[in-house]
């Protein structure tokens, strides 16, 4: 909430009308609209560890969410005060909460729409323009056995080693490829389970995360297969892929991570472009380039008009 609310304050200075949406206890995401907004720019205020030092030098600002998606926040505002300057009105900003999570923010917004006809969602591009995005496809595996000594492990049954057979078999499934988006992957994000080494241990569990080319309903009806009767097991998320366009004078790339568009299906065409690159967010030496972050509000004033003008031809 204090990202939320200091973002709030320069926005009403600079004249937008703002709007908190709650989204749970103590998360909400943020809107500022000037008129009737034909396009919104939207990224996302949270972030994800390791924590970093923040500090900056003459070519780069690091820390935290330096580039995702801090620094995009500050391009797009920037952005925003130059449209306003040269008297471009209806449009709006959308940040959201939840994006490195379950996206539960955008969902929440998606429920309220304001009748734009663009979305212009900011991540980590290296100021390219995105002409598509993987899709995830989560689950999460637990596994039940038996506690005994390990020194009669014949009086117990090994919740870990059943998990580690079921991941062996998840491991192992064709995944599918696509053409432009290219082969989904597979990773094991997290595993936990036992007390002690000389402990059989009863429980374990896994999560699971696919980034996916298609809508995945054939990968999820395998995943289900593989997994039935040999464990518990929930989908926890199902975020399709996605595919956008091309306009003339962007820079143009496909990106292998997922964002909150394909859950804002309600605000409009949907188009991708930011600073920043996305190998060094989520790490311990996140930063991003100040000269990206200027290039990056020219870009998005020229975005904005281009949509806009478009929308009126």
């Amino acid at each position: 909430m204090a990202c939320a609310d200091f973002i709030r304050r320069v926005l009403v200075e600079l004249g937008f009308q703002v709007e908190l949406q709650p989204v749970d206890v103590g998360r909400s995401n943020l809107l500022a609209l000037r008129g009737a907004p034909e396009v919104v720019l939207s990224t996302h205020m949270d972030t994800v560890p390791p924590f970093l030092p923040v500090r900056e030098d003459s070519e780069f600002i690091y820390g935290r969410g330096a580039c995702d998606a801090k620094g995009i926040i500050a391009s797009q505002v920037v952005a925003a005060e130059r449209l306003l300057a040269e008297g471009v009105d209806n449009f709006g900003l959308l940040f959201l909460v939840g994006e490195e999570a379950l996206s539960d923010g955008a969902r929440v917004a998606n429920e309220s729409p304001r009748a734009s006809k663009f979305i212009i969602n900011g991540e980590p591009t290296e100021n390219k323009l995105a002409l598509g995005t993987k899709g995830i496809l989560r689950v999460d595996i637990r596994t039940r056995g038996k506690t005994a000594h390990s020194a009669y492990p014949q009086f117990g049954e090994s919740a870990i080693e059943k998990l580690l057979d079921v991941l062996a078999g998840v491991r192992a499934l064709p995944l599918p490829s696509d053409p432009v988006l290219g082969p989904s992957t597979v990773n094991i994000g997290m595993i936990s389970g036992g007390c002690a080494a000389n402990v059989i241990p009863d429980k374990a569990a896994a999560q699971v995360l696919f980034r996916t080319v298609d809508g995945a309903q054939e990968l999820r009806a395998q995943v289900a297969s593989l997994l039935e009767g040999r464990c518990e097991y929930e989908f926890v998320r199902a975020t399709p892929a996605l595919r956008m366009e091309k306009l003339d004078g962007f820079e143009t790339d496909v990106m292998a991570f997922t964002t909150d568009l394909s859950t804002l299906t309600n605000w409009g065409r949907p188009f991708l472009l930011g600073p920043g690159s996305i190998h060094v967010a989520h790490t311990d030496h996140e930063s991003v380039a100040k000269a990206d972050l200027v290039q990056a509000v020219e870009l998005y004033c020229r975005l904005v008009r281009k949509l806009r003008a478009e929308s009126r031809n």
